[in-house]
């Protein structure tokens, strides 16, 4: 039996530094100005709607926020990038009120310091008391979380480190967060086995203009558990935007998504789901475990990264 690859020790929590981190939440039931209402009330702020379908709450002890129902059509103001048949404003709310009751409402919160995490907890049982609801999924789709890890410099080392050490607990990541049938379902698709394998590479340390082809090459495609295009077209080159399928906006940060919340479910925190990404941190900034591990990876190999997560 194959001895299982050796990961280095955790450092403490304390040790990590302290990143800014943009959270995106999905839920159902509470319509979106209830939910605002909520926030405001609980933490202060003022309320400025969009249209008949989004608010943003700005000002606040949150960051600022938007909440909204999460289908572009009922947002006739955000036509840059939309689909051709935006409705317009009037027809947009009529659309936004029949269908409401079938499509996930979104919190989308600005970036904040990693180690106020749990303030956005708070919020979650603000709405959970209001009436949100969300237990992973619906009948169509999953509710999703996804935490937007900033990265203002056009560091590729680090990058390429980050994205090395995802890759290589990727396995464990997805188990870990779909631990059932019904969430493995949701998971986006797993990287090629062909780019695992170029990333892994001890040598592969490209800069950023060669890092962004290369992941184009084989990911022109948000659908993947870490969606690298943001980050890499606000970074990279502009001429590669036009090789990436969907709707994609230029950010500073890393996508990191999971497949399901729980906003429906009183006291759930998502600050578990943080700690899988703490993991990712600790093993990226160990470069000799990098280069050890990816030597000799295996396709498919799970390398339990549980002794990397918060003591």
């Amino acid at each position: 039996m194959p001895v299982p690859p050796s990961l280095p020790a955790a450092r403490p929590t304390a040790d990590l530094p302290v990143r800014r981190v943009g959270v995106e939440i999905e839920f159902t039931a509470l319509p979106v100005s209830a939910a605002a209402a909520a926030l405001a009330d609980r933490f202060g702020g003022t309320v400025e709607a969009e249209d008949a379908h989004a608010v943003h709450l700005r000002g606040g002890a949150l960051p600022d926020a938007c909440i909204e129902l999460d289908i572009r059509h009922v947002h006739p103001h955000r036509r840059a990038g939309a689909p051709r048949l935006v409705p317009p404003a009037r027809a947009a709310a009529l659309l936004g009120a029949a269908i409401g009751p079938f499509v996930p409402r979104e919190l989308v919160l600005a970036p904040l310091p990693s180690d106020r995490l749990a303030r956005i907890d708070e919020a979650l049982a603000t709405l959970n008391a209001a009436g949100a609801r969300g237990l992973g999924g619906t009948l169509l789709d999953s509710l999703g979380l996804h935490f937007n890890i900033e990265q203002t410099e056009p560091d590729a080392r680090r990058i390429a480190a980050v994205l090395k050490a995802f890759l290589l607990l990727e396995p464990w990541l997805r188990a870990a967060a779909a631990p059932d049938l019904a969430a493995r379902l949701h998971l986006p698709p797993a990287y090629p086995a062909r780019y695992i394998a170029k990333v892994l590479a001890p040598t592969y340390w490209p800069g950023l203009d060669e890092l962004a082809a290369d992941y184009l090459a084989d990911n022109p495609t948000r659908k993947r558990a870490l969606d690298l295009l943001p980050l890499l077209l606000h970074h990279g080159p502009r001429a590669l935007a036009a090789r990436a399928s969907g709707k994609v906006k230029p950010r500073p940060s890393f996508h990191y998504r999971l497949p399901r919340a729980f906003v429906g479910r009183p006291g759930w925190s998502i600050l578990p789901d943080w700690a899988l990404w703490q993991a990712v941190e600790r093993l990226a900034a160990d470069s000799g475990a990098l280069a050890r591990l990816g030597a000799g990876h295996e396709p498919g190999q799970m390398i339990d990264g549980s002794d990397l997560l918060p003591g």
